[in-house]
Order: structure tokens, then C-alpha cells, then sequence
């Protein structure tokens, strides 16, 4: 038997940084994302001969041992391990399981497009398909979350479990003991064909560990880091004036608050932002770009423009001189998927 599974990156419009611990423990986060066309793809492969095998062959790695109840993490695939440990544990009575795990992802990691979250989902939709686990999508964005961050400890925000599993337009709310509300919003299809128009992709070249950078913002909310605070809260209220914005078509506002958005997330830790970033930042401002902002933690990975759309071109053609690349998307209603061969 072969199953397959694969879940959506996401982009982060409004709100990063205010899902992670403790911020969101205290005050609350309000996160506004949306998925697109870029998934994490899994093919497990049932097998009988009482081995495991692991090989993501986007990054070349591979694991391969004997059937156990238990995979030590030792920083070789842990995200899979993670996955396998907590389903052999909590859902198969301790029992091994016997399989070939294939899997893959549209984004490079450290792309700031959710990717090693995706991953994890992607995963798991695919033991959930298998085994036929009682799984709903609360249950399976938590449970993603807890794997990551709880089991493999891996520094991080709630954010992205939550788009890969459920998929579209969110307004995703974050509260005290792991309290999440997913708010599904019903976007025009002329505003979302607006937004495609007027949104560029472009992917630095430069990957990066969202890790360090959210330890920071974390270890600044524990100090109670004035600047940084101030800055947390601004992120929180400025995401609800952008999905207002969004669903009102107000592409113009949107951007406005984009751009703000971000001087306000460079304020929340001192390496969101780099030379490099500043410099093409600057470029496709120059070139015609309303205004930008990095997916993600920060320090890398993929930065978007909100442009005129008769302009977009200009702004293409100004980036494209770069070391980077501009990436084509379409944003997507689905969240992760699962069937059988």
C-alpha cells in the first residue's frame, strides 16, 4: 500500500511574532495569513520487512534502522522521527511500524514560508491517512505543533501548523494554555485575483534559522523589553486593520499597513532585518513598490511587495538583477490533503 499526503506553505501577511510564547500567552496574538501553491510533500510506502527508512530527498538526507518503538533524535530528520515517536506512542499501543518515507518541499528550508511546520503536517496527514487516525483539524494542527516544538524543541510560533492544516485565507487568534481560534475568511475571488496582481514574491537566496530570531523576541518578552513590546502590540493591531482591508478589497490601505507592519517587526529583534535585506528592500521601493516585508521570522528567506500592477514588471525587472529570484504563486483554499494508492 502507498499513501501520499502533502500540505500548503503559507504567507505571512500581519501579526508574526505576536503566536509565540509568552507574548501570546499574556496579551493574546492576532495572525493573518494565507496559503499558496507550494506544498511539503510525504509517499509512505508499507513494508514488511521490519525496517524504517526516512529520505527527504529535497535536502538529500537520509535515515534508515530497524523497526523500534522509538527513534533517538540526533539531528538526522528529527522532524520525522518526532512524527513517528508521538504516533507509534499515542496512537499504534507502542507497537513499531514498518515503512519507506519519501518526502519533499516546493520551498527551500529557512524560506520563511513555513516550511519544516508544513513538513511535520504533511507527515502526519499521511500516518493519519494510514492508520486512520481520529484526527480533526484542531486535533492535527495541535498535535503538529506540540511534535515540533514540544517533542523535537525546535524554537517557534503556532502560526503555521495551523495555515498548512486548514488551508486559505485565516485570521488566527492566540491564546494562554495553547488556546487557538482559526477565523476562515470569505475573500472575494476579485480581491484575491487583486492581491495576486499586485503581490511579488522574491526569494533572497539566503536561508535562515527562525529559531535564534524568535528566541530573541521570546527572551525580550520575558525582560519586558520596552521597544520590543511596544513594537509586539503594534503587529497585533495592525493585523486587524489589514484584514480589514483585505476583506474590504482595499489593496492601497493593505500595503500602507504592510509597510508599517514591518518597520514595527524590525523593532522586535535585532537581526530581522540585514544589509542585504535592507538593500533589496530599497531597490524594489525604488523600482515602484508600494511597500515589503519579510515572511517569517526574518533575516531571510522570502521578502513580498505589495505593486501597482502596471508597474510590476518595473519592480520584476529591478529584483531580477539581484542574486535572488521572484517566485510565481497563486494563493490556495486547501489545507493539507491525504489519499490512498
Amino acid at each position: 500500500m502507498i499513501i501520499r499526503s502533502k500540505a500548503p506553505l503559507r504567507l505571512g501577511l500581519a501579526g508574526g511574532g505576536t503566536d509565540v510564547s509568552p507574548f501570546s500567552d499574556e496579551f493574546g496574538g492576532y495572525v493573518l495569513n494565507a496559503t499558496i501553491d507550494m506544498h511539503a510533500y510525504c509517499t509512505i510506502e508499507v513494508t514488511n520487512d521490519n525496517m524504517i527508512s526516512f529520505h527527504a530527498a529535497d535536502i538529500g538526507a537520509f535515515f534508515e534502522s530497524e523497526s523500534r518503538d522509538y527513534l533517538y533524535l540526533d539531528g538526522n530528520l528529527d522532524l520525522h522521527k518526532g512524527v513517528y515517536n508521538r504516533v507509534v506512542k499515542q496512537f499504534n499501543n507502542g507497537e513499531p511500524l514498518s515503512f519507506r518515507m519519501t518526502t519533499y518541499s516546493d520551498a527551500p528550508a529557512g524560506s520563511g514560508l513555513g516550511s519544516s511546520s508544513t513538513m511535520v503536517v504533511a507527515i502526519l496527514k499521511a500516518f493519519e491517512e494510514w492508520l486512520r487516525l481520529p484526527l480533526g483539524e484542531y486535533d492535527m494542527a495541535h498535535l503538529s505543533y506540540e511534535i515540533e516544538r514540544v517533542d523535537v524543541g525546535l524554537s517557534g510560533g503556532k502560526q503555521d501548523q495551523y495555515a498548512a492544516t486548514f488551508g486559505g485565507f485565516n485570521f488566527i487568534e492566540f491564546y494562554s494554555d495553547d488556546r487557538v481560534v482559526v477565523n476562515p475568511l470569505r475573500v472575494k475571488n476579485w480581491i484575491i485575483n487583486e492581491l495576486e496582481n499586485s503581490m511579488l514574491l522574491y526569494y533572497t537566496g539566503v536561508s535562515r534559522e527562525s529559531a535564534k530570531i524568535i528566541d530573541e523576541q521570546s527572551k525580550n518578552a520575558i525582560n519586558k523589553n520596552v521597544k520590543s513590546l511596544e513594537a509586539m502590540h503594534e503587529l497585533k493591531s495592525d493585523a486587524l486593520v489589514m484584514k480589514e482591508a483585505l476583506l474590504k478589497g482595499e489593496i492601497p490601505r493593505f500595503a500602507k499597513y504592510l509597510g508599517k507592519s514591518w518597520l514595527a517587526k524590525k523593532r522586535t529583534a535585532s537581526v530581522i532585518s540585514n544589509e542585504m535585506i535592507d538593500r533589496v528592500y530599497d531597490i524594489a521601493i525604488n523600482a515602484g513598490a508600494y511597500a515589503g516585508k519579510v515572511s517569517g521570522a526574518g533575516g531571510g528567506g522570502v521578502m513580498m511587495f505589495i505593486v501597482d500592477p502596471i508597474k510590476r514588471l518595473n519592480v520584476v525587472r529591478a529584483l531580477n538583477e539581484l542574486e535572488g529570484r521572484v517566485l510565481n504563486f497563486h494563493f490556495t483554499n486547501n489545507g493539507t490533503q491525504g489519499w490512498r494508492i
